[in-house]
């Protein structure tokens, strides 16, 4: 038997529901392009209802962008905020975000990430976290966010990364509402 292949892929309506070209100057502009993208994924029914953006901090200009693909794909790992994380670095050739003369970037995600995800962000050179709904938000729904404590985010801190938290979170609230009463996949 050959050995497993793995291709990861956005669901083929991102390309042309996302502005590549669009500038966004605020982190609120940018919490409304992630939080539309996730209820486009819900609308859709093409994975979970997080997604999350990698754009340039300071430019406002868009990296790449990531849905949940965990349940679609068959691979738990692929949350939004490893996709988006995976796909920036593949795009940007690099394996670092914060690599020697990259401007800085930030990843901006519709709900405050789960235990893998904020490892995830720790490594990939991010220099802001910006986060929309809760880990409450989540875990009302349904969600096992794992082991996310207020320390982990105080690390995160200690270690260069600024995080700005409950932007635009009625909106990021209204996203997970959606998906439940769609019937989505509680995973």
């Amino acid at each position: 038997m050959p050995s497993p292949r793995l291709h990861i892929a956005l669901p083929p309506w991102v390309d042309p529901f996302v502005d590549w070209e669009r500038r966004y100057a605020t982190i609120e502009d940018r919490m409304d392009l992630v939080i539309e993208l996730g209820r486009e994924q819900v609308r859709r029914a093409t994975g979970g209802p997080f997604s999350a953006a990698v754009f340039e901090r300071d430019t406002g200009s868009l990296v790449t962008v990531g849905v949940n693909l965990a349940v679609p794909s068959h691979n738990c790992v692929l949350h939004a905020e490893v996709v988006a994380l995976m796909l920036a670095g593949a795009r940007l050739h690099s394996h670092s975000l914060r690599a020697e003369g990259m401007p800085a970037h930030e990843l901006v995600t519709s709900c405050e990430p789960c235990a893998m995800c904020l490892g995830a962000i720790f490594w990939s050179g991010v220099a802001r976290l910006v986060t929309g709904a809760t880990k409450g938000d989540a875990e009302a729904i349904g969600y096992d966010e794992g082991p996310v404590f207020a320390e982990s985010y105080a690390y995160l801190e200690r270690k260069g990364i600024e995080v700005v938290r409950e932007v635009r979170r009625t909106g990021a609230q209204a996203l997970l509402a959606a998906y439940v009463a769609g019937g989505g996949v509680i995973y």
